[in-house]
């Protein structure tokens, strides 16, 4: 079905939350502060939407490595990271740790020391906390792709249908 016949459930959240604004674009600052690569962050961002299954984030962090010139193999591949040969050490620890903090676990902590020391041994500390505030972004998120339902592909501005 085109884009173009798919309406958003709820209206902008602009409209009645200006405040979303601001706040949205001092995220953005945080985690675009240079400590990680951006393809990092859309990986993790792409990884977080499949996870949860979010169309929205999906298509829009999938469009977003394409326009950073990520090849169609590593975006496909963000599914199975695991098993692809396509991601760095760096990135992989990335990719875990998205995984750990968005997939339940009834048998321990989400996140065990263990983790968290390969995330440490990757990143530096200022690159770890930059890291976990994209996940903390992406939660933040989520529950306005699901809820909500903006329209898959379309820019911010026009991803609600008009109320």
């Amino acid at each position: 079905m085109p884009t173009t016949d798919i309406r958003s459930r709820m209206a902008d959240p602009m409209e009645l939350f200006p405040e979303i604004g601001p706040v949205a674009g001092g995220m953005n600052k945080l985690i675009l502060n240079g400590t990680i690569p951006r393809t990092t962050i859309h990986l993790v961002q792409l990884r977080a939407g499949q996870l949860v299954g979010s169309t929205y984030h999906t298509v829009r962090q999938t469009q977003e490595l394409r326009t950073a010139g990520e090849s169609e193999d590593r975006i496909t591949a963000v599914a199975s990271w695991r098993d692809a040969p396509y991601f760095s050490d760096a990135e992989r620890v990335a990719l875990e740790l998205v995984e750990a903090v968005l997939t339940p676990n009834p048998a321990g902590e989400r996140v065990p020391d263990e983790l968290h020391a390969r995330a440490a041994a990757a990143y530096d500390e200022q690159a770890l906390w930059t890291l976990t505030l994209v996940i903390a972004q992406m939660c933040f998120f989520i529950p306005v792709a699901l809820i909500a339902k903006p329209i898959p592909g379309q820019p911010l501005g026009k991803n609600y249908t008009p109320r």
